[in-house]
């Protein structure tokens, strides 16, 4: 994630510290203030606005316990960080209890100090971006503005210009419906019926029927006449979802009817003419299953003349705390009770995760958190186990095995207040493995 460009204020009374903390966060882009005393910070921070606040621990006359006492009073959307050459688990214990957001030890090479500054503005713009406003959540459910999902604004509108048949890729769960329905009732044809298909759930015995109707007497059980899909979106649109899965029985149907815009009813002889527009999806690649022999070039061809890609949750960045913070809100209503916040670990725990079910797999557990849920906060512990641990690799750098499971294990005891056994629960061990660990890694 890019935090270039935040506003950091170094406190420090060692002017050596404050010239190597100024110059490294500079040279990555952030604009950096320097006060000498927590009483100068103090006055600083009352005219101007800072992102990350960066404290000594020991200083004269105050400590910098006192400086975050101080923001976390007076300035709830600053982040803050303590420095310190007194390095221990109680003093990360005390420091976070009372605010601050990380603990780095002096002496610190650049490397270290970047890395912790980019995972605390990380935890800033996961704790933004979940309780922001965010405009592009329509009435179509559609919500996020990552750059993929402005290509998808801008192909719906294009697409809701014309007549043309609309082709809708993307990893199930990712909202391929609404897309169809933005399209439909974005068009000239909103007036019309939107008629959703689910391919893969049409038997071929009942295939035509379903697709074209049928008069009263066509088959055993045909009792009266009814309309089918086409007939019912005549003058709007139809939604064939999963159209990858469609037989070869009904793939000749479909192209058929989109050739001449012609069918018949089952027992009927009579033609009957359709002005339907067609949006198809699937999760699969039409092209490959083309080349497989199992979908009809002519088919694709067909279908396949504007396409709008959908992309996978994982990969649409801080959308994905947007819609946590929309669901939150949905469903907290939906059940008459407050909105519960989440920690910032278990933010970054959701931002972390590769989401395979994509948009409807967070939209469940949104509604279960809630649901289940009987406190104010939902913190990691309250997630799936599988999202419990997805760790940002990329912050580990060129730090050695015992270098990062050193640094996970304190930072859980801090998060813990030093609870030995919450953090062992945390960390998947029992309690004697902690004591272990802490005393073969120089923890104790």
């Amino acid at each position: 994630m890019d935090n270039g460009g935040a506003i950091i204020l170094a406190v420090d009374d060692s002017p050596a510290t404050l010239e190597v903390i100024s110059r490294h966060l500079t040279r990555a882009g952030h604009v950096v203030h320097t006060c000498a005393s927590v009483e100068e910070a103090a006055s600083f921070l009352d005219t101007t606005h800072v992102d990350l606040v960066i404290t000594d621990y020991k200083m004269p006359k105050s400590s910098g316990l006192d400086l975050i006492k101080y923001v976390r009073e007076n300035l709830r959307d600053t982040e803050i960080m303590m420095v310190t050459g007194y390095p221990t688990i109680a003093g990360a214990v005390e420091a976070i209890r009372d605010g601050a957001g990380e603990y780095l030890a002096k002496p610190f090479t650049g490397e270290e100090l970047l890395g912790v500054v980019s995972r605390i503005l990380d935890k800033q713009t996961h704790r933004r971006s979940a309780h922001a406003d965010h405009q592009h959540l329509n009435e179509y459910g559609l919500l996020g503005d990552c750059p993929e999902m402005l290509a998808v604004y801008d192909l719906i509108d294009k697409a809701s210009q014309t007549s043309a048949n609309v082709f809708i890729s993307g990893e199930s769960g990712t909202g391929k419906e609404l897309v169809a329905r933005a399209v439909h009732y974005g068009s000239d044809r909103r007036a019309s019926a939107f008629v959703p298909v689910n391919c893969t759930a049409i038997p071929d015995t009942l295939l035509e029927s379903e697709l074209f109707g049928h008069v009263k007497g066509a088959f055993s059980g045909a009792k009266e006449s009814r309309a089918g899909f086409f007939e019912i979106a005549n003058g709007g649109t139809i939604f064939l979802d999963e159209i990858g899965d469609a037989s070869p029985n009904l793939q000749a149907k479909l192209l058929r009817v989109m050739q001449s815009k012609e069918f018949c009813m089952v027992g009927s002889s009579r033609i009957r003419t359709v002005d339907t527009r067609i949006i198809a999806a699937t999760h699969q690649d039409l092209q490959q299953l083309v080349k497989q022999g199992l979908f009809r070039e002519d088919l694709f061809y067909r279908i396949h003349v504007i396409e709008i890609h959908l992309p996978p949750l994982a990969a649409r960045g801080q959308d994905i705390l947007a819609m946590v913070n929309h669901f939150l809100k949905k469903f907290s209503q939906d059940a008459g009770r407050p909105a519960p916040c989440l920690t910032d670990e278990a933010l970054n725990s959701l931002y972390q995760y590769s989401w395979p079910g994509n948009v409807r797999e967070l939209e469940n557990l949104i509604q279960r958190l809630v649901v289940i849920g009987d406190g104010p906060s939902i913190d990691v512990t309250d997630l799936p186990e599988a999202m419990r641990f997805s760790l940002n690799r990329n912050s580990f750098g060129n730090k050695t095995l015992a270098e990062v499971e050193a640094e996970h294990i304190r930072h859980v005891l801090a998060q813990s207040r030093d609870n030995k056994t919450q953090a062992a629960k945390i960390l998947g061990i029992d309690r004697k493995t902690l004591r272990g660990k802490l005393k073969r890694l120089g923890l104790e």
